[in-house]
């Protein structure tokens, strides 16, 4: 029911007592939460409320009366106008600490999940760790080029040019971009319209080796202005190294066309990560976060324990950085990856540091590992890297039918993490530790690393517990992971290693 005090457009006083995993601070009025962005938790807040549903409002800020003890003041002048920095209004401790909690509420919540929550890794860099950028344009009031970002929930372009996110010398290379265009007098994409050459800026920063490729986004796959705009350009920026022409001509929201042509300098972009030499082109995955990326992926391969013996299986496995870090750790490694082009990579990757005892797969995840298990391959380990939307249930059930004696999942969506954590679970796997891993500063993405082991059915037995038995004290869940713990090492002899809510 529609909580009576709450009216589109009214005015109310609001203490913030929480952040949603969207990043939105949370109020509750008369038992209805009310979300609130841009505000921090232990804010008093004069808000006006924008929207009004059944079970919950939004609203906007129009003071902070009395700011949270993690608040801190944004430096960035387009801070709340574009789409990029949820979080740049708390200090970075407080940032911390809020996305360990996003990722200990999805494992209780959605996973019913109890393990340990290991402290979250922060970022190398907080700010110019971004390697990739893509910038979308617009014509200012003077007719000028401009680049910058998307509004939230839209496609208006907010100018910016110079992002904390990114490293400063992209700011220099932008301008730069937009007056040579300019000066040539290319147009602009138009949505609206479907009309306009240029769509897109996009930079890529190879951190090891400090070179840039600058990639035009176009709707034509040849400009007039092509040799006199690369030579300015890399004239007056000596890192820029390749200078890439994307076509894309559909009307479409998707950025990237499948049609490249190099316009000056290499074809792909040399980097380093975790001691794998990459090779980059447009359309390839690559962590944006080169120095966050090395950590996760130590994490990664910590919570792995390879022996020299071992198999590993790297699904979803992109250019294969994650499973070629790994390599010289273990007898066997297959990946799998359903882009053709990242299949293209990896296998190049391989041959160039001379991993021997690597081989991938073009495939979908669930049948490439369908296909292993007809083969009978018995992975000793499994690294599961799914998109936003996490696994199928296929992948999961393959995966567990071959066996592994650990999966360590790597996420960049706590809540399908804790799903998926969740029904390996519920089927034979324990999970041991989960770890945040902070690779979007300033943003409301986290990584999770989530260790899974084979639970050992000589040791292991399922319980069934009535939790009316037990003397419990917790308020929040009726049973605490310790109190369960003792109850069934006392009445049953059994040490329980984990704990799964159903």
């Amino acid at each position: 029911m529609v909580n009576a005090s709450l009216q589109k457009n009214s005015s109310v006083r609001l203490s913030i007592e929480s952040l949603s995993s969207d990043g939105a601070g949370v109020a509750h009025v008369g038992g209805m939460a009310v979300f609130v962005p841009f505000t921090a938790p232990g804010d008093v807040v004069d808000a006006k409320i924008v929207k009004v549903c059944k079970t919950h409002a939004f609203a906007i800020v129009q003071k902070v009366e009395t700011p949270g003890p993690g608040r801190a003041e944004p430096s960035c002048p387009v801070f709340g106008k574009c789409g990029g920095c949820a979080l740049a209004h708390l200090s970075y401790d407080e940032e911390l600490v809020q996305k360990h909690r996003f990722v200990a509420d999805a494992m209780r919540r959605i996973g019913g999940l109890s393990c340990e929550i290991l402290p979250i890794l922060p970022s190398p860099c907080v700010q110019g760790y971004r390697n990739k950028a893509q910038y979308p344009l617009c014509r200012d009031s003077d007719g000028h080029i401009r680049a910058g970002f998307y509004a939230p929930r839209s496609h208006r372009v907010v100018p910016c040019e110079s992002c904390a996110l990114q490293p400063p010398l992209f700011a220099a290379i932008l301008r730069t971009v937009c007056r040579l265009l300019e000066q040539a007098g290319a147009s602009v994409y138009d949505e609206a319209s479907r009309r306009g050459l240029v769509r897109h800026i996009y930079l890529r920063h190879a951190v090891r080796t400090d070179r840039v490729m600058v990639c035009l986004v176009c709707t034509k796959a040849r400009l007039g202005f092509e040799q006199a705009f690369c030579a300015a350009l890399t004239a007056a920026h000596p890192q820029v190294r390749s200078v890439i022409l994307n076509v894309n001509p559909a009307a479409t929201n998707v950025i990237l066309g499948r049609q490249c042509r190099t316009l000056w300098g290499e074809d792909t972009l040399a980097d380093t990560l975790c001691g794998v030499p990459v090779r980059l082109s447009p359309l390839s995955f690559y962590q944006v976060n080169t120095l966050g990326a090395e950590q996760l992926y130590g994490e990664a391969a910590r919570m792995a324990q390879l022996d020299s013996g071992d198999t590993l299986l790297d699904l979803y496995c992109g250019a294969g950085t994650i499973g070629l870090s790994m390599a010289a750790a273990c007898r066997q490694l297959v990946g799998a990856e359903i882009v053709p082009e990242a299949v293209e990579n990896a296998r190049a990757n391989a041959t160039r540091m001379g991993a021997g005892n690597a081989r991938f797969l073009c495939a979908d995840a669930a049948e490439a590992a369908q296909q292993l298990l007809a083969e009978g391959l018995r992975p000793d380990v499994v690294v599961l890297d799914p998109p936003r939307k996490g696994c199928d249930e296929a992948t999961l059930s393959t995966v567990a039918s071959m066996g592994p004696r650990r999966v360590v999942m790597v996420s960049c969506n706590a809540a399908t993490a804790a799903r998926d954590a969740a029904w390996l679970a519920a089927h034979g796997y324990a999970p041991e530790g989960v770890r945040p891993v902070d690779m979007f500063p300033r943003t409301k993405h986290v990584e999770t690393v989530v260790l899974l082991s084979k639970l050992n059915t000589k040791q292991h037995i399922e319980v069934e517990l009535n939790l009316d038995e037990l003397d419990l004290t917790s308020a929040e869940s009726k049973a605490t992971y310790d109190e369960i713990k003792a109850y069934v090492l006392e009445k049953h002899g059994l040490k329980v290693s984990s704990l799964y809510i159903s």
